[in-house]
């Protein structure tokens, strides 16, 4: 047993109310039951008991904002540190696949007979098809590229997850008996309508990773770069010796920043139009960065882009906090001629993404106001054979969040199918 795990399970208080549980954890993980259990040495037993809500231990242990899920919802942080609840699951879910336990978790055959179709293996897509093949269901993954994963594969750096948890993690998954076809992609080689006459439901989860424009001048410029893309593609420019402007406040802006740092850049600054405590990125990460050399530059907000052909200057202008009705948190307001500019030869917009306009559109489904799939409490969408999850529904776009919208789905497509059947 780690010692160092073993005195993070005694500093639990093991609560009854379990706010780290039922107010913290997205996917409402029992943690003070797993944690008992791995206080008394039962570390197979804290792994059923995780395994009944998660497949992805070994990978939200490491990146989820513990600090502002779990972790911030502990007991023991109101007047200290909190219980290091994400290193706990991560030792179990490490445990688990290094002793290949999820070959022994239970399975029904509620489904038996029933054929699944997902689009896209990310951390939706993942989860429910574990869950859905647990319970008997056939179940085959549609993804568009050679490995899967989705952002856990292609959009968070070796440095935050290595390639072997990962892989580990999805061998584990697989081995329930999931079918993949690899490098098939919606609209291109594979069409809803086909899956649609060879399953008896769709799951649609292949994110949302068009990077979002802020639609300011010079945003056309060679030098401009979206945050998701970078991470995704992994084509970076030679950043030697340059200076690096990344837009944005959240994780995808954290993992631009570090990995442009790491990538040989002189000079990387994070500009975010509000304050620190504002920032959705984890805490840590945070932390993290500015350790490594990242400067910040808070309530500072990027108006526009220069040069001639490629970037070689930006003008940014300082903001004010304002509360105002009918706001739930304060806002950021232009200060009038605080404007200043800086030398910069690349900018990084980590501004948000968004479906593949194109590619939604021509699904046959109804779309929301903001081009997202339209989906019920349910995640069913207009089309009811079809489901849709994660951020390609516009779902809270953490790899927690994620995974839940595919745990609900996979309930929702096994209660579905087993009242028309």
């Amino acid at each position: 047993m780690n010692e160092t795990i073993q005195k993070y399970t005694e500093y639990c208080l093991n609560c009854v109310v379990k706010p780290c549980s039922q107010k913290g954890c997205p996917l409402n993980n029992d943690i003070p039951a797993f944690i008992k259990q791995v206080k008394e040495e039962n570390v197979k037993e804290a792994y059923k008991i995780l395994s009944k809500t998660t497949v992805l231990g070994s990978v939200c242990g490491r990146i989820c904002p513990h600090l502002k899920q779990c972790e911030g919802s502990c007991v023991r942080g109101i007047k200290g540190e909190p219980v290091q609840i994400g290193e706990i699951e991560a030792y179990v879910f490490d445990e688990a696949l290094n002793n290949k336990w999820y070959k022994e978790l239970e399975k029904t055959e509620k489904l038996k007979g029933k054929k699944v179709a997902v689009v896209g293996g990310g951390p939706a897509g993942l989860t429910c098809s574990a869950f859905l093949t647990r319970s008997g269901a056939e179940v085959t993954i549609y993804e568009k590229y050679g490995k899967l994963g989705g952002i856990l594969e292609h959009g968070i750096p070796d440095f935050r997850l290595s390639k072997d948890v990962l892989e580990n993690t999805i061998e584990s998954i697989l081995s329930l008996g999931i079918n993949v076809e690899y490098n098939k992609e919606l609209g291109k080689n594979i069409a809803l309508q086909e899956l649609e006459k060879s399953y008896d439901a769709i799951f649609l989860s292949f994110g949302a990773n068009i990077p979002s424009k802020m639609n300011i001048e010079g945003e056309d410029l060679e030098g401009v770069f979206g945050g998701n893309s970078l991470l995704e593609t992994g084509k970076h420019p030679d950043y030697t010796g340059k200076k690096v402007a990344v837009i944005g406040g959240g994780n995808v802006a954290m993992d631009c920043s570090r990995t442009i740092k790491r990538l040989g850049a002189d000079k990387v600054y994070v500009i975010y139009r509000r304050a620190e405590k504002q920032m959705p990125a984890e805490i840590k990460e945070i932390a993290e960065a500015k350790e490594e050399g990242i400067e910040f530059l808070f309530q500072n907000n990027i108006v526009k882009i220069l040069g001639n052909k490629k970037v070689e200057k930006i003008e940014c202008i300082k903001t004010e906090l304002v509360k105002k009705e009918g706001e739930t948190r304060e806002v950021p307001v232009n200060i009038e001629n605080s404007n200043y500019q800086m030398d910069m030869d690349y900018v990084v917009m980590a501004v948000g993404s968004s479906p593949e306009k194109k590619l939604v559109e021509n699904l046959g489904i109804e779309l929301n106001k903001w081009g997202y799939i339209k989906v019920d409490e349910n995640h069913r969408t207009s089309n009811p054979k079809i489901y849709a999850g994660g951020d390609v529904a516009g779902d809270k776009g953490t790899v927690a969040w994620a995974a839940r919208a595919g745990r609900d789905v996979a309930e929702e497509i096994k209660r579905d199918l087993i009242l028309t059947y």
